[in-house]
C-alpha cells in the first residue's frame, strides 16, 4: 500500500467524481449507450498486434496476438499464455473499446500474451446465468483451440473480476482442472453489497458514492436468483485449491469490502493471494493505463504477477 496519493492520481479521481456526479454527461456517455456493444466498432491497434473474430452461439469475441517486436526474442518468452478478459460494468454493460485497450495492457503485462476478451450478454435482457454461461462457453472454446489449462489466466475488473472467480468455483465444483491464476481489478465479489465499505466510503466513492439508487445496489443480473449463490457472488464461496491470485483495490471504493473479504477467506483456504491496496484510489484506476503512478503500478505489478506464474509453468513441465 502506498502512504500518499501521487498529485496525477489526485487530479484523475477529482475528473472521475465530476464526470459520475454530472448527471447529464452520464445519461448521454453511459446510460443511452449501455447496452450497444462496440465490437464492431474500429480501433486502431498498434501495426505487431493481430486480431482475430470469433463469433459463439449467444456472444462474440476478440483474440489479440503480438507479433514479437525483435523475432529474435522469441526464444526469451518464458511460456505460452492466454488471458482471458472478463470486462466489468456491472453486468449491464456491453462491451466498450477502451477494453481493447487493456487487451493490449494485458497483452504487454504478459509479455506478448495473446488476449481473448469476450462480449458476453448482458442484464436486463439476459439476467443470471447469461453471463456467467458465456464465461464458461470461452473457456471451453480456449481448450478446444489449442490451449491447456495451465497457460490460462483469467483477468477481469469490477462485475469481471467476480465473473472470473465464478467461473473457478464453478470449474472446481465440476472437478475439472483450473486456470493457471486470476487477475481480479476491483472484482466486485457481493452482490448483496453487505459490507462495511458500502457505507464507510459512501460519501467518498467518486464513482458510485451518494447514490442509493446505483447499479450496486439495484441490479438487474441477479433476477429471481439467490444473490449468495457463489456463481454470482464469489465471495460466498470456497476457495479451497483456487489458483493464485493478484486482487487490486483502492481505498476510496465502496467496493473495498469486497475484495478484503475474498482475499482473507482465499488465504485462510490456502491460496495464494497477493492483496494490493492503492491509496486513493477509485474503482478500476487501472484503466488510466500509465497516465499517473498508481496506475503504472498497477500494471507492473500485473507484469510481475503473470511473470511469477510463467516461471512455475516452466519448472512445473521441466519437473
Amino acid at each position: 500500500m502506498e502512504n500518499e496519493i501521487s498529485k496525477r492520481g489526485k487530479i484523475i479521481r477529482e475528473m472521475v467524481y465530476e464526470f459520475n456526479h454530472n448527471r447529464k454527461l452520464v445519461e448521454h456517455f453511459v446510460e443511452e449507450s449501455r447496452c450497444v456493444s462496440e465490437m464492431d466498432k474500429a480501433f486502431n491497434y498498434p501495426s505487431y498486434i493481430k486480431t482475430r473474430r470469433i463469433s459463439l452461439d449467444n456472444f462474440e469475441m476478440e483474440l489479440i496476438s503480438r507479433e514479437p517486436l525483435d523475432k529474435e526474442q522469441n526464444e526469451e518468452q518464458t511460456a505460452k499464455m492466454v488471458i482471458l478478459q472478463l470486462h466489468g460494468g456491472g453486468y449491464v454493460n456491453a462491451f466498450k473499446n477502451n477494453y481493447r485497450t487493456m487487451a493490449g495492457l494485458y497483452s504487454e503485462a504478459g509479455d506478448g500474451a495473446d488476449v481473448l476478451t469476450i462480449d458476453y450478454r448482458v442484464a436486463p435482457a439476459n439476467p443470471y446465468p447469461a453471463a456467467f454461461e458465456d464465461a464458461v462457453a470461452a473457456y471451453d472454446w480456449l481448450l478446444e483451440n489449442g490451449y491447456c489449462e495451465n497457460e490460462i489466466i483469467l483477468a477481469g475488473d469490477s462485475a469481471g473480476g467476480g465473473l472470473a472467480m465464478a467461473l473457478c468455483h464453478y470449474l472446481k465444483d465440476e472437478g475439472r482442472k483450473l486456470p493457471a491464476g486470476i487477475v481480479a481489478m476491483s472484482p466486485w465479489t457481493d452482490l448483496l453489497a453487505t459490507g462495511a465499505s458500502y457505507k464507510e466510503n459512501y460519501d467518498i466513492d467518486p464513482v458510485f458514492g451518494q447514490n442509493g439508487s446505483s447499479l450496486i445496489y439495484h441490479n438487474p443480473y441477479i433476477g429471481e436468483n439467490d444473490a449468495t449463490n457463489p456463481y454470482i457472488s464469489p465471495m460466498y464461496g470456497d476457495f479451497t485449491d483456487f489458483p493464485p491470485m493478484l486482487i487490486q483495490v483502492g481505498t476510496c471504493e465502496m467496493l473495498l469490502s469486497d475484495s478484503e473479504s475474498v482475499a482473507q477467506k482465499a488465504k485462510r483456504a490456502g491460496v495464494k493471494v497477493r492483496f494490493s491496496v492503492y491509496e486513493g484510489m477509485f474503482h478500476v484506476f487501472q484503466m488510466a493505463a500509465k497516465l499517473m503512478p498508481e496506475s503504472k503500478q498497477a500494471w507492473a505489478e500485473v507484469n510481475g504477477f503473470m511473470k511469477a506464474i510463467m516461471k512455475k509453468q516452466i519448472q512445473e513441465e521441466d519437473s
